[in-house]
């Protein structure tokens, strides 16, 4: 039995978790507010920015998961989370005494920059132009050269139960799609999310990063004419692309989730395909 923490334990955190805890670990999740955490997970009600965090921190722990979002409040935001947030964690273990076994932390493919539709791995140039990118390499680089052990897992496009936007937005008729090449999109089921930490936490010796995507990238205007095929709706109607997009929206990429396959993960939602039809049956339409 492992004894975890998982600290902005909220979405992907809070599933993990469950599978954690079903497993026979003990499993404690962090939130400012953690009266709503599933009843497997014990509760710790603190703040990573809490100047006393080393005083808050569990002792012993075995493994770490940082998996905190920002919440909002733009640069600043995303700062506090993904930069500041995780320079205060290490700060605390060292005041602690601390060394688990290892840290894990839940990024993503923003810090990849490519808008060209080819092939990214995790050998590709990081080089984000973006402040999310920038951001979310400064707490990476924090981590892999802070002297502990840790694994940087990059997540892109989280989706499951409960974010159900792209589905409502096809079913009302207000999703578009941009007439001209195709533009490729990168996702992840939150079940696979939390899959993939519990997998990687099992390893004896994991890489540094992974890529946590679905086995397909897919154009956009295909996720979105089978969604509506499935929900029975016309096609999203095209638009012309007017101005090119910048920033996060002209984001462009294939990521390749090979190095992550070829641990022995088995995704338990291959492509959209999977993933939305089960989030389409649970969904009540009248």
């Amino acid at each position: 039995m492992a004894n975890v923490l998982i600290t902005g334990c909220g979405y992907v955190g809070a599933a993990l978790g469950v599978l954690l805890a079903g497993e026979g670990h003990l499993v404690r999740g962090m939130r400012r507010n953690p009266e709503n955490l599933p009843g497997s997970i014990q509760p710790l009600r603190a703040d990573i920015h809490d100047k006393h965090l080393s005083d808050i921190l569990p002792g012993g722990l075995d493994f770490i998961f940082y998996t905190l979002s920002s919440g909002g409040g733009g640069e600043a935001g995303y700062r506090a989370a993904y930069a500041q947030g995780p320079k205060n964690l290490l700060k605390a273990l060292d005041l602690k005494g601390e060394s688990p076994r290892r840290i894990f932390f839940t990024s993503s493919t923003a810090v990849y920059a490519q808008t060209d539709g080819l092939w990214v791995d995790e050998e590709s140039p990081a080089q984000p132009t973006h402040y999310s990118g920038r951001i979310l390499l400064e707490g990476e680089r924090a981590l892999l050269e802070s002297g502990h052990p840790a694994t940087i897992l990059r997540l892109s496009g989280i989706y499951g139960p409960g974010r159900t936007r792209l589905i409502d937005s096809v079913r009302a008729g207000k999703a578009e799609v941009q007439r001209g090449p195709p533009r490729y999109t990168n996702r992840i089921h939150r079940d696979d999310c939390a899959g993939a930490l519990a997998h990687l936490m099992k390893m004896d010796a994991p890489d540094k990063i992974y890529i946590g995507v679905d086995d397909e990238p897919a154009d956009r205007r295909n996720v979105l004419n089978w969604l509506a095929d499935r929900l029975d709706v016309p096609h999203p109607r095209e638009a012309w692309g007017g101005d090119a997009p910048s920033g996060r929206a002209a984001m462009n990429k294939r990521c390749s989730n090979a190095r992550l396959k070829a641990t022995g993960y088995r995704f338990l939602y291959p492509s959209y395909r999977e993933g939305y039809a089960g989030m389409i049956e649970d969904m009540k339409f009248e």
